[in-house]
């Protein structure tokens, strides 16, 4: 209703202003009976309301749906009255939606085809990086070590642009299963000994009861716990010698835990610790930091439907939590 009297409001202007000027040009000319002219004023407004009353009546569902939102681009399709303006109207919504769709098709092909190059490219940077660490065992130390540390840091750096790819089609990606805690941090634990010893800082595993056992998707926590322990490892060493990995159960859920006893983090960095490509104050002093791992590991609970928490203090260290929700199938194996 606004739309139609906005619409419509110049013309209901221009007709007040002639009945102004009709009755002052009557009365000048020394009519002073001014009953003919409001009985004449009276029909014009009639019939001026009438009209008014049809054009809105039989144009009403073209006016609301000009008032309310699209809610879904199918929306578009949707059909008013037959008038001249309403199937102007519809046929621009159908073009409209037409060249939308075209343009989306074209965006996923070219997505889809960034994505494939991007996973080929990963695995094939995976093959020569193989190979130096291969030739590096029969160099001396220091040498083989310092080779085989920059070629993990690159294997590290490789993994995290093949998951960030896979992020965009990540519901294509899961499979969901029973997964062993336990299992998982064991394989977490044998993939990073090198790790360790470098940065001479060892992991503690406490298993509150064996078996815990959640329905995730099992390379993506993979993936996650790698990040949480390097991440953990990293802000350590130098400092601490070790972190905790836990594992136990708090009413119906199941909690991963990573502790680390490092540097901490600022609270002014806490609420945005989540933020891709965010690297705070630590990530200022510590240059490999890419802010992008925990925004992965947020993204990727999100779709999971799991929960992650977090406490930390300067100087103290950090705790991560893991929160395997109480939808998710719990049992002791």
């Amino acid at each position: 209703m606004k739309l139609f009297l906005k619409e419509h409001a110049l013309l209901i202007a221009v007709q007040i202003l002639q009945f102004v000027i009709f009755s002052s040009i009557y009365w000048l000319d020394g009519y002073h009976d001014m009953s003919p002219a409001i009985y004449g004023v009276f029909l014009v407004l009639f019939f001026l309301g009438c009209y008014l009353f049809y054009h809105y009546y039989s144009r009403r569902k073209f006016y609301r749906r000009l008032s309310n939102p699209l809610e879904t681009l199918d929306d578009s399709f949707q059909k008013t009255e037959q008038t001249p303006i309403s199937e102007a109207l519809d046929q621009l919504l159908k073009d409209q939606y037409r060249q939308f769709q075209k343009q989306i098709k074209k965006l996923e092909h070219n997505q889809a085809e960034h994505l494939k190059f991007m996973d080929q490219w990963v695995h094939q940077m995976k093959t020569p990086l193989s190979v130096i660490e291969l030739t590096a065992q029969n160099l001396d130390e220091p040498d083989s070590s310092n080779i085989r540390e920059e070629t993990e840091r690159m294997k590290t750096g490789l993994n995290t642009i093949l998951y960030m790819a896979r992020l965009r089609t990540i519901e294509q990606d899961f499979h969901i299963k029973p997964v062993v805690l336990a299992k998982v941090i064991n394989e977490v634990n044998r993939e990073n000994k090198r790790f360790y010893i470098r940065n001479q800082v060892y992991p503690k595993l406490e298993v509150e009861k064996e078996g815990i056992t959640v329905e995730t998707d099992e390379k993506w926590l993979f993936f996650m716990l790698t990040q949480l322990v390097n991440n953990a490892v990293k802000y350590s060493a130098g400092k601490s010698s070790s972190i905790d990995i836990s594992i136990y159960e708090k009413g119906k859920e199941a909690i991963l835990e990573v502790r680390d006893f490092g540097v901490g983090i600022p609270d002014t960095d806490i609420k945005r610790i989540f933020d891709p490509f965010f690297t705070g104050e630590n990530g200022r002093k510590f240059r490999e930091s890419t802010g992008m791992g925990l925004y992965l590991i947020k993204e990727v609970l999100v779709h999971l439907e799991h929960r992650i928490e977090l406490d930390s203090k300067v100087g103290t260290g950090s705790t991560f939590r893991i929160i395997f929700t109480e939808t998710q199938n719990l049992t002791a194996m």
